[in-house]
């Protein structure tokens, strides 16, 4: 039988982080300069997620809103209701977190909380589509060996 595709196997392990003090301009910065859509807010040296800022948390609530992301802290914008993932989980039950939550991405955490990883709705998608291109082939195999045998 075919083992679980687990988070872990999934996930970036190069997360962009920042701490809470910093600014929704430096944040953008950081987002532009690593092409990510989000950035983890950590604290402390104990690298334990305690927010996310995406780019739609800029669109949304800095910019729409007419806040100055020069001056504004990222601790007033960004989202501190934070679902993680274990990186030991089954990457379907990352999805079912995500669609429950209604989340695009998902900070992975290791054994002590920290973290290990990011995982996105990207990131699943590419992986499930690899596995139904493999039901396809199969498929495709099937008829071509018919074909074969019939003629």
């Amino acid at each position: 039988m075919h083992a679980p595709l687990l988070v872990s196997n999934l996930c970036q392990r190069n997360v962009v982080t920042a701490q809470d003090s910093i600014t929704v301009k430096d944040a953008a910065e950081l987002m532009r300069r690593h092409h990510v859509g989000s950035v983890v807010i950590t604290h402390g040296t104990l690298n334990r997620p305690v927010g996310i800022l995406t780019d739609r948390d800029i669109a949304i609530v800095a910019v729409a809103r007419d806040f100055d992301p020069i001056t504004l802290p990222i601790a007033q914008v960004m989202s501190t209701q934070l679902h993680t993932i274990a990186a030991t989980q089954p990457a379907i039950s990352a999805l079912k977190l995500m669609r429950k939550h209604g989340v695009r991405r998902l900070p992975v955490t290791g054994e002590f909380d920290e973290l290990v990883g990011i995982i996105s709705l990207d990131d699943l998608l590419n992986a499930y589509g690899a596995e139904l291109t493999l039901f396809a082939q199969a498929m495709r195999r099937e008829r071509e060996v018919e074909q074969r045998v019939r003629v």
